[in-house]
């Protein structure tokens, strides 16, 4: 493993996501990191954000569908519902 791979595991158990400048950085100071490294860090990177995201209950999304139902298109409510839903039935 590669000193930049190590020090970016590092940051990014300590910040809980790692952007794109970090790497370079880290890469300008330590050396570069392999297809298998940064293909670790982009799968650790996205289950880190999708744990940290709110989850969508069953009863939130019943709402919101009743929501849909009764609240005038394209209103603010309407538009909240609807990301409810949509997250929702993507897995959220």
């Amino acid at each position: 493993m590669s000193k930049a791979f190590e020090k970016a595991k590092e940051l990014l158990e300590k910040q809980g996501t790692l952007s794109n400048e970090d790497v370079e950085k880290l890469v300008a100071e330590h050396g570069e990191i392999n297809d298998d490294e940064k293909m670790w860090l982009e799968a650790e990177k996205l289950k880190k954000e999708r744990a940290s995201q709110e989850s969508v209950t069953l009863e939130q999304y019943l709402e919101a569908t009743k929501t849909l139902d009764s609240a005038e298109e394209g209103s603010e409510e309407y538009k909240k519902a609807e990301a409810i839903v949509e997250k929702y039935e993507s897995g959220g």
